[in-house]
This record gives C-alpha cells, sequence and structure tokens, in this order.
C-alpha cells in the first residue's frame, strides 16, 4: 500500500492582513493614498525649494496672471501664489491632522467610560453629549475667539507649545514659519471640542455590545478592572472603527476649517490656509482668476483623495465588505 501524504496545514490570514489586501485592492483608496504622500512632500519639502517666501512681496507685479516666473501668477501684494498655496496646505493639513488627532482622544476616552460604565452615568453623559450637540457650532466659534482672540494667556499657552515642539528638530522652525499664532490652538479648540461627539457615540456602542462578550467576563473574573479593561482589552476592539471614522473626519475638518476661514472666524495672518486664500482670491474672482482656482483645485482634490481613502478604509476594516 501506498503510504498517505500527510496534509499540509492550510496557512490562516490575521483581519489586520486581510484588511492590508482589501485595501491595495481598492484603485481609487490607493490613488488617494499616493496623491497624498506626493501632496505632503510638495508642501513640506516645496518652499524650501522656492525662490520666494510667501510673505515676500513684489509691488510692480501686482495681480501678474500664471507666468513661467510665477507658475500660479502672484496676488493683490505681488506675492508668489504657488508658495502660498503650498504654505497654506501645510496649514490646512496641520488642523485636519490635530483637531481629529484631538477629537478622537477626548470621543474614544469618553465612550469607553460610558459604555463600559453603563447604567445612570451612561445616560448623563450621553445627555451631555446631546446637549453639545445642540449648540449651534458658529455661536460656539465665535464666542471663543471673543474670549480667548487677544487673550494674554493663550498667547502665552501659544508661546509655551512652540518651546515645548523645539526639543523635535526642525517642528519649531517650521510651525514659525507658516505664522503659528493663538489662532491655531483656538481652532484646534473649537473643533475638537465638536468633533469628538460623534466619535464617542461610536465608540459607546461598540463598548455596549462588547461589554457582555464572554472574554469581558473572563478577565472580570481574573481580576481585571476598570482602566485595565479599557486599555486592553476594548480599546484594541474599537481601533477599527475608530481608523474608519477617522479617516472620513479629517476631510470633514479641513473643509469646516475652510468655513471658518472663509468668514474670518479662523486662520489669522501672518498664517495662510487654502481657506484663507479661497475667500482671498473669491473677492478678485474678475479681475484674477487664479487666486481662486489655484487653491480651489487643490483643496478639492485633497478632499477627494482623503474621501476615497476614508471609504477604503471603511470597506477594509468593515468584516460586512468581506461578504
Amino acid at each position: 500500500m501506498s503510504a498517505v501524504s500527510p496534509i499540509a496545514p492550510i496557512a490562516g490570514e490575521s483581519p489586520w492582513r486581510l484588511a492590508f489586501r482589501r485595501l491595495t485592492h481598492n484603485v481609487l483608496a490607493v490613488g488617494g493614498f499616493i496623491f497624498l504622500i506626493i501632496l505632503g512632500a510638495v508642501c513640506v519639502f516645496g518652499p524650501m525649494r522656492s525662490p520666494y517666501k510667501q510673505s515676500d512681496q513684489d509691488l510692480q507685479k501686482q495681480a501678474s496672471p500664471p507666468s513661467a516666473q510665477h507658475w500660479m501668477g502672484t496676488d493683490s501684494l505681488g506675492r508668489d501664489v504657488a508658495t502660498r498655496v503650498m504654505y497654506g496646505g501645510r496649514v490646512s493639513l496641520l488642523v485636519g491632522l490635530v483637531a481629529t488627532a484631538v477629537a478622537a482622544v477626548i470621543g474614544v476616552t469618553y465612550g469607553l467610560v460610558s459604555g463600559l460604565v453603563g447604567g445612570r452615568l451612561d445616560a448623563f453623559m450621553m445627555r451631555i453629549v446631546d446637549i453639545l450637540y445642540a449648540f449651534p457650532f458658529i455661536v460656539f466659534v465665535i464666542l471663543l475667539n471673543a474670549v480667548l482672540g487677544k487673550n494674554e494667556a493663550v498667547e502665552h499657552f501659544t508661546a509655551k507649545v512652540l518651546n515645548w515642539l523645539g526639543v523635535i528638530p526642525g517642528v519649531k522652525g517650521a510651525l514659525e514659519d507658516i505664522g503659528f499664532n493663538a489662532s491655531f490652538i483656538i481652532l484646534f479648540a473649537a473643533i475638537g471640542a465638536v468633533e469628538w461627539l460623534t466619535m464617542a457615540r461610536v465608540v459607546r456602542g461598540q463598548t455596549l455590545a462588547l461589554r457582555k462578550q464572554e472574554f469581558i467576563t473572563a478577565a472580570r473574573a481574573f481580576g481585571a478592572r476598570g482602566w485595565s479593561i479599557l486599555g486592553r482589552h476594548l480599546l484594541p476592539n474599537v481601533i477599527g472603527p475608530v481608523i474608519i471614522y477617522a479617516s472620513l473626519t479629517v476631510p470633514g475638518v479641513m473643509l469646516l476649517e475652510a468655513t471658518l476661514s472663509f468668514l474670518g472666524l479662523g486662520i489669522q495672518p501672518p498664517a495662510a490656509s487654502w481657506g484663507v486664500l479661497i475667500n482671498d482670491g473669491s473677492t478678485q474672482i474678475e479681475n484674477a482668476w487664479w487666486l481662486l482656482t489655484f487653491p480651489g483645485l487643490f483643496f478639492a482634490l485633497t478632499l477627494l483623495a482623503l474621501n476615497f481613502l476614508g471609504d477604503g478604509l471603511r470597506d477594509a476594516l468593515d468584516p460586512r465588505s468581506g461578504r
């Protein structure tokens, strides 16, 4: 009799590897990711290669159309638009990423605690979220600007932030280069104070479903309590939805910043975000079309790329997408 050959074991695939494979097969998501990498590199390193600074003025070339010397033309003060678009990209991307990170930290912590504790405390915490949802965001930003806009404490805190970040090589100089000021801190606080609400609801819903699972019961039986359960058992299991929501929050935050800057409530000079540039260009669209066209084009393409990447992450990390 011939010997029976052993059956080779079937190699398993981890959920994260499976999600990565799904993501790499999503053409739009990969294209969006590549575009964002190129855009980030251009915004970070482009100004270093540019012969102009964002504040350099040439009054003999005011509102000049695109040319070989100024690829995207100049504005009403003779400043190079291409350089200002790159600096504006730094600011808009920084606001989108930092404000989303602030919202994620607050929302995840709040949602985990609310969902794990449950009962009356959970109901009370969710009523707070409902109240904040009902408060008009624009009114909230106006109040923050009125209270903190010229506050010496905020300016002192901004200077401290720059000093803290000075321990990281190149960071302080880069922030000073884009005109980092107190308006950034106010904007981070305003957007972060609102964007975490939906994140908290998402995480709370996931936590309510997970707290009844057997592995949580087993962890309690072995003596795990409070922060141990949150950090070691719940957080790793809600990280997927958090990544999905955060990736879709970044473009929303950038759009919100552009709207606030357009209304004069966002980033203040000398800093210039894409929202500020779009606001400036909209007042001169009839005489200088390039002032609105180029910042608007970069902003629109960035939002599309971020949404494509966010949709791809959602499809990759959502188990239902495998059906």
